[in-house]
Formats: C-alpha cells, structure tokens, sequence
C-alpha cells in the first residue's frame, strides 16, 4: 500500500474529527459559566463512527441556557466510487473479491483518481499473494480502468446519468492463474524425548500419516496451516503437553510448480500422571472425584493422554454433584511427575424441581423432582420424584451409592405407576434393587425385580374379575453407544440388550425368560454415494466427512420376547405394547398390541419394530442451517405368537431444529392401518 496515500487519507481524517468536535465544544463553552463543570459519565456508550450528533440550545425562561444532543438518523452508505469486473476462473472469483484490497476503498468518499490510480500499480501484486495462498506462483495479471462515460441527462436517460454522476469508472481485472503448485514431499522432524524414545514410535508415525499434506495434491496457504495445527494437536495430546512448533517451512519452486514442506516438532519432556489435586470441594466426598480420575485411565505413573483427561472430566460433570468441572495436568519441572487438578464448582446438597411440559401422545405433563445428593448417615444420593399426566400417573424413588474403586455403584429404586390405554387401566408396582455401572458409551446393570400389576377393562369390570398378577426376576442389561456425537448424531451406531429370567409369584408359578434388544445407525448419504469431500477455494478441507445436503440415513430397529407357557400369569407390564412418537408414528401412545373385540387393545409376548428416516439438512445462502427436514416409514407389530406378527405402517415427512437442548422434531404422520393423520413432537435424542 502506498505510504502517501495512507497518511493523505489519514491526515484528512482527523481533521474532519477535529473540526466536528470543535463546534460543539465552542458552543458548550459559551453556553456554560466558566467556573461551572460538568460531570462526565465514564460509562456512557460509544456513538458509532458514521452517527450524527446535533447541538441544540434552548432558553428556559429563567435566562439559563441549557444544552441537549440529540443524535439523528446516521447518513445513507457511501456509493461506491468504482466499479470492479473481475474476469477469472469461476472457483477463484468469490475468494478473489472477498479479500481483493481494492474493496476496501471502494466507498471512501473523498477517493480521487490520482489515489486510485497508485491503488491500481499496487493491485497486481495484491492479486499474487492471495493467488499464492492458492498454490498459483505464476498468474498472468491485468488491472486497467476505464474511465466513466459523462451521460447528459436527458428524458430517456434520467436514471443513466444520475448513477455515472461521482463514479471513477470501472476497474477491469483479469487473472490466468496457470498451473497449480503441488506438495512433491512432505516431511516431519522431531526433536526432544520423541525423536528417541522407542514409547512414542507409534505417535511418530501416527503425525507423520495425518499430520502433513499427502503428495499430489493441490498446494494451498489453508491447507498447510490446518496440517501444522493437526501435527501440533496429536503431539500435545500424548506424552507431550508442551510441545511445539520450532520450525515450519513450505519450499515452493515456481518452476516446477512443486512444494516441499518441512516441520519440526520440540516435544519437550515427557509428562506422566501424578497425584489427584481436588479444588474446591468441600459438601461432598473427594474420594469419588479421584476415583472417577483413576476410572477414566489416568492412573499414578501413567503417560499423559489428552483423552483420558476429558474422559475424567465428562465423568466428574455426569457424577451429578458438580455444576462445573475443569479438569488439567500441572507440569511440574522438578518431578517426572505432574498433579491432575480437578477444579469444581458443587451443587447444591438439596435441590426442588418443577416442571411443566406435554407431547402429543401423553398431553399436559407437571412433574416435581426433589434431589438429596448426599442422605445423613449412608452418604447415598436420592432422587423422587411424581410425574402427572393425561393418561400416564408416576411415583417414583431411586437411591445410589458412590461409585466404588471398579465404578460400579448400588441402586436400588421403587415405583407405583397408573397408565390407561383405551378402556383398559393398568396400575402397577415395581421393586428394584442391583448395581450398575454407566460410561460416555457403555453402560452395564444387573438387578433383581420384583413386578406386581392390575389390569381393568372398563368395559367388562363388573362381568370379569381382575386378576393381580405379579413376578419377581433376576435381570442384566447391557448398552453400547458408538455415535460422533451424543447429542446430535450423524454417523455411529448403538445397541442396547436387556436379558431376564424369572417367575411368576401368586397361586399358579411358573418359569418365564424374558429379552429385549434395540439397535440404532446412520449413514452419511455422501458416505454412501462416495461423494468426494471438497471445500471452497481458501479454506482448508474438513478434516472429517461431511454430511453435506444430502443428509444421513437412520435405522432403527427393535424387538422383543417373553417364553413362558400358555397358561403362565405374567404381570402385564412384562409384555409389550407399541405405537407413539418415538416407536411407530401415525398411531396413538401403545395403541398398536393385540386387538380384542370390545375394541381395546392388549399387550404381547412378542414385538417387532422397524423405522427408517432420511434426515436432510435445510440450506440457506450455502451454509447449514440448524433446521433439517426428515422423510421416514415405520412398522411395528405385537402377538402372542411369532407366526402372528402383523407390522403396522406409517409414513409421514417432519422438520428437525438443532436447539441447544437436542434436537426438536415435528412430524406429520398417517397410520395406514389406522386411516388417520397424527402430529407427533419429540424434544432430545437418547440411546
């Protein structure tokens, strides 16, 4: 940039501010008696740049006068003084006129031709370093101007002549880029403990292979940076928290139209793990924080793992007696080992919960929740809570033990339940007592339970007695999670078995074995079509696939069994019922089971359930949006014998938003068996 130019431009400037503010300020001077001064208020906000501030001065009737500012309406932008046509290729054009220096100067009001033109001689190479960033080294350039046409207003030119009036002309530029610059080596030096120690030789090669531009491809300024970063990254996140960059060099040879890069890694001395240092706790007991670090893998005298230290602080964060959880390392130069410290912010001992909400299957809900983090006496936490609805009534108690040193905990938990389904109303009691153990992906139970349960048709109640039946079983339960993301998934897939075995109580007792599994997936569509990854021109390549517009597929599938014979009285909340929104859209909450012929709808032994979704993201000017629109069938089915399973369809199409909370989906669905159109919201995603 021309150094004249600049300070013209800069000198013109305060001037323009200096005569501005030297009016009002002569005008406050007369206004005012000179031994009286004003107050100045520090935190009044700034007036932007372009605002107009009007002095007006009034005269009470007492003589005073007085002064206000009133601030106008800020001036019309600026036109822009010229005119830019840009001839290149289509893929560089809008990366070219985004950070072209001529379009910062476009709307400068007191621009002349001669700064233009001293604009114009520094242009070419402007276009050359924005060109390099590209990997183009040798571009054939032309920057001209075409001064305006003066146009004569006339009747059938007003518009014409009144647009050309203050213009400069137009700025013509033509750019070839020529050949494109490729990577012809990349190469990774270490230095430090990691150059050596034969404990790091699979992180060696690990930054070599991701870490560095893969040869042939297209040189580029984003590239090299994002590949620097991603050495550095999986440096510091083992063994090395203090490495860094101590040489980076990308060798172009303009001739041959190749690069070669060179990076060199100081990992510093290796870093292994000390002792836990909790910071802040003083309502709960410290030994659960350390054991939750140790559980996450970041044992006395092991390596440093980036991983793991997140793990450790997810852990702590889902323990429930935090508000906040901030977990590091603390090197320490005079030890080969350094302290974790665990810094945390505690919730509250006792907490009340109220809530209010609703969905389309169960209507108005209020719920109330009271948590006791830590019971006098056993150290437990407690959790009840009573949940009222349309058709659905819940108490409920859970108590749990602190997790032990292998992370398992003691839960026990009691419920008494009112749902009623059609004509039949089913209250019921559950006891539960085992240990559980739960993970950001793997979560694991085994329990005892004890099941007792009513049903009543209000249609047949003074004919038929209801019978109490109930049950007492030995259960384990097992889930796996392997998405990308917990809360908004995109790829991944998980899978949930639970497995029982048990009998029925009461005058007639028998054997029953019990199992229920469920399996959920998705696919990036791009995945699946092998679209090739791309990113526009100055931007670096993601580094992991991108769903792009064509969305995700999302397969779920679900079943379920209870053997026993005929004649066994299961409690009814053993079998299965199905149909809602998170099952089979198109029909009511647990309306599609075994139909009976006073038109109430009864529970299985056996269940089936399929659903397939494409979820599309909503584009909007070539970014993403957070809203996403999703097609999808479901079937689902419910017998007493396999042979009897008849699925149930439903089709329908919704709108998905991403909301900070997860994802809120509304869907419009129509029950082909049912024959009716039914709206269906569903707030989160769990697994």
């Amino acid at each position: 940039m021309n150094l004249f130019f600049l300070c013209r431009v800069g000198v013109t400037r305060l001037m323009v501010l200096a005569l501005g503010w030297q009016l009002p300020a002569a005008a406050l001077a007369q206004a005012e008696p000179p031994t009286q001064t004003s107050p100045v208020n520090t935190a009044a906000p700034l007036l932007p740049a372009d605002a107009r501030i009007d002095t007006v001065v009034d005269a009470p009737v007492d003589g005073t006068t007085t002064q206000r500012r009133r601030n106008g309406p800020p001036p019309p932008p600026a036109e822009p003084r010229f005119d830019i046509d840009l001839q290149a290729p289509p893929e560089l054009s809008a990366f070219l006129l985004r950070h072209l220096e001529l379009q910062r100067f476009r709307t400068l009001r007191d621009l002349d031709a001669n700064e233009l033109e001293r604009l114009l001689e520094a242009a070419p190479e402007n276009l050359r370093d924005l060109l390099g960033t590209l990997g183009y080294f040798a571009p054939v350039i032309e920057v001209s101007l075409m001064p305006v046409r003066t146009i004569t207003p006339t009747a059938t030119e007003p518009a014409a002549a009144e647009s050309s009036r203050g213009k400069l002309g137009t700025v013509t530029v033509r750019v070839e880029p020529g050949p494109v610059t490729r990577v012809a080596s990349a190469t990774v030096y270490f230095k430090g403990d990691i150059a050596t120690a034969p404990e790091a030789a699979e992180q060696r090669e690990a930054i070599r292979r991701s870490g560095t531009l893969a040869t042939g491809v297209a040189f580029s300024q984003a590239d090299w940076d994002r590949a620097k970063t991603t050495a550095l990254r999986q440096l510091i996140a083992q063994r090395y928290p203090t490495g860094r960059i101590e040489n980076s060099l990308a060798d172009i040879d303009a001739t041959t139209q190749s690069a070669h890069l060179h990076i060199e890694l100081d990992s510093g001395p290796p870093v292994q793990v000390g002792a836990v240092r909790v910071e802040g706790i003083a309502r709960y007991d410290p030994v659960t924080v350390e054991r939750l670090v140790r559980l996450a893998g970041l044992t006395p005298g092991s390596d440093y793992n980036l991983e793991k230290l997140q793990a450790a602080q997810q852990l702590i964060a889902e323990s429930g007696y935090f508000d906040s959880v901030f977990v590091y390392v603390d090197p320490v130069s005079e030890t080969p080992t350094s302290p974790v410290v665990v810094q945390v912010r505690e919730t509250k001992r006792k907490m009340l919960v109220l809530g209010v909400g609703g969905s389309t299957d169960k209507g108005a809900r209020l719920s109330i929740e009271h948590t006791h983090h830590r019971v006098p006496g056993i150290g437990w936490r407690a959790l009840n809570k009573l949940q009222l609805e349309r058709d659905d009534q819940l108490a409920s108690t859970v108590w749990s033990a602190p997790v032990d040193d292998r992370g398992w905990r003691w839960i026990s938990s009691g419920q008494a339940a009112r749902q009623i389904d059609g004509l039949i109303t089913t209250t019921s009691q559950r006891l539960r007592a085992g240990q559980a153990q739960e993970t950001a992906d793997l979560d694991r139970s085994f329990f005892l339970q004890y099941d007792r349960a009513r049903a009543v048709n209000r249609a047949l109640r003074n004919l038929l007695p209801a019978p109490t039946e109930s049950s007492v079983s030995a259960n384990y339960a097992w889930t796996r999670r392997r998405f990308n993301d917990l809360l908004f998934p995109e790829s991944g897939q998980g899978l949930s078995v639970e497995l029982g075995v048990g009998t029925t109580l009461g005058t007639t007792r028998l054997p029953f074995t019990r199992a229920q599994a469920r399996w959920l997936g998705y696919w990036p569509v791009s995945t699946l079509s092998g679209a090739p990854r791309t990113a526009p021109a100055g931007e670096a390549r993601p580094d992991v696939d991108d769903t792009g517009r064509a969305g995700r597929l999302a397969l779920r599938l679900q079943g379920g069994a209870l053997w026993a014979k005929q004649n066994a009285p299961v409690p009814e909340t053993q079998l299965f019922l199905t149909g809602g929104d998170t099952t089979v859209r198109g029909y009511g909450l647990r309306n599609i089971g075994i139909p009976q012929t006073d038109g109430s709808t009864s529970p299985g032994r056996y269940l089936a359930v399929a659903s397939l979704e494409w979820q599309r993201p909503v584009w909007r000017n070539g970014a993403r949006s957070p809203w996403e629109s999703v097609v999808f069938v479901d079937a689902g089915a419910v017998a007493n014998m396999p042979g009897d399973l008849r699925p149930q369809w439903g089709v329908g199409a919704g709108m998905r938003y991403n909301s900070p909370v997860g994802p809120l989906q509304v869907d419009l669905a129509y029950g082909l068996g049912s024959k009716r159109v039914r709206l269906h919201l569903n707030v989160g995603f769990s697994f």
